[in-house]
């Protein structure tokens, strides 16, 4: 996406860096990172597609809001400009400070528990935040071509957007979502105790159940989450009537997410983050599973009454 001497010259020209030390790292999905050090201080360089510049830039506002709650969450270092975000050939670039720590797992339940309560913690702090031009919940067409990519995949997650949308969803609680708070994403600091939330990539409004939904994804799903969601639930964020209520509808959405965003990667033979594309097609069938399993657990004309805010 940069190489390694444009990515230098841009140090010294935007915030200069004229010593810094660089290492790639490219340990997400969708952009390309670089380790970054100089003087004793690190941070991160991370570079999106082009089309990606706004939400990007969105989702660097919204980490900003985050942090002033007292929760790190990899903000941009301001260039000699004043600006938060650079082009290289046309691809936007940033440099984020670094957040101490180490990601989490997720699997032990002191773990979870923190997952769960910085997660909530998160969503409290941007319940009363407005992003100009945030994007608004959700993203997923049933009619798009890339879901033909298998026989299954548009009617499997077809049925599972009606599922969504016969939540209310109205009714559920709303606000900034992360969008994608895996375990790795939580990075706890063992000599303080402090956890921050990065991977801020979009700046979107939702339900924050989508979050919660990702996060019990990550570790299993409901019968393997329930440190975490009694954690959130702690901060009484949002009721345990809608977890009860949404969460499992919401869950078998984020599946369909997850079958959405790889059947478009095998399309468009996107290679980011991978090695191959058969990392795409294990990222495929898995959602494929899980899809079939919630859907088995869903009871015949499951109820489609108004959650609890």
């Amino acid at each position: 996406m940069i190489d390694g001497g444009k990515l230098r010259a841009c140090l010294v020209a935007h915030w200069g860096l004229v010593n810094a030390a660089v290492q790639v790292h490219n340990g997400g999905m969708n952009s390309a990172t670089w380790f970054v050090s100089e003087g004793g201080e690190r941070w991160v360089a991370k570079a999106v597609a082009p089309g990606s510049r706004r939400p990007f830039i969105g989702g660097l506002e919204v980490a900003a809001h985050v942090e002033r709650a007292g929760v790190a969450a990899g903000t941009p270092l301001v260039t000699r400009r004043g600006s938060i975000v650079v082009d290289v050939d046309g691809v936007p670039l940033a440099l984020l400070n670094w957040v101490a720590g180490s990601g989490l797992i997720g699997r032990r339940p002191d773990e979870q528990r923190l997952i769960g309560a910085t997660l909530a913690r998160v969503h409290a702090a941007l319940r009363s935040v407005t992003i100009k031009d945030a994007d608004r919940f959700h993203w997923v067409d049933p009619r798009a071509p890339h879901l033909l990519v298998r026989p299954w995949v548009q009617p499997s997650v077809a049925a599972a957007l009606a599922g969504y949308e016969a939540l209310d969803v109205g009714s559920l609680s709303w606000g900034l979502l992360h969008t994608d708070p895996a375990p790795e994403a939580f990075r706890l600091d063992r000599k303080t105790g402090e956890c921050g939330l990065i991977d801020w990539s979009i700046a979107m409004s939702g339900p924050l159940m989508y979050d919660l939904a990702s996060a019990v994804m990550y570790v299993g799903g409901i019968d393997n989450a329930d440190y975490l969601v009694e954690a959130y639930l702690e901060n009484k964020t949002m009721t345990r009537a809608e977890v009860e209520h949404g969460l499992p509808a919401m869950l078998r959405f984020r599946w369909a997410v997850q079958a959405d965003y790889f059947a478009r990667r095998l399309v468009t033979d996107d290679l980011t983050g991978i090695t191959s594309m058969a990392d795409n097609d294990v990222g495929l069938e898995n959602a494929h599973r899980w899809l079939d399993r919630l859907a088995a657990k869903e009871p015949s004309g499951a109820r489609r009454g108004h959650a609890t805010a």
